[in-house]
């Protein structure tokens, strides 16, 4: 019902930035929240960032809080993330999720993406 196609990744040196986008496409307007996750090789797959759909409310990871922004454009369906004074530690496949309405009261979230390869060297 909903596709989620990231961009954006790439290789960045310690310390750089990066911008992340996500176009959701689809039965969008069922949408209640966006975010961004991230796996590196061998660990689990963590939190990143989350925002609300309607009203704009946001939620960070402590690990990149200060220096991560998430946002949304409803027009385009699109939800970025802006990384800064970026570390070796968050090299990661980064993916794009999307929580339906149904699911507002769950931490489950119901569309995945591809994911996009970020890598920061030092």
């Amino acid at each position: 019902q909903v596709q989620l196609v990231e961009s954006g990744g790439g290789l960045v040196q310690a310390g750089g930035s990066l911008r992340l986008s996500c176009a959701a496409s689809g039965r969008t307007f069922f949408t209640y929240a966006m975010a961004w996750f991230r796996q590196a090789p061998g660990k689990e797959r963590e939190f990143v960032a989350t925002i609300k759909w309607s009203g704009g409310g946001t939620d960070y990871a402590e690990s990149v809080k200060g220096r991560f922004t998430i946002s949304r454009d409803n027009t385009k369906n699109t939800v970025y993330l802006q990384m800064n004074r970026l570390k070796p530690e968050d090299t990661a496949v980064y993916y794009c999720a999307a929580k339906e309405m149904a699911s507002a009261f769950s931490n489950e979230y119901d569309y995945w993406g591809q994911g996009t390869q970020v890598t920061v060297s030092s």
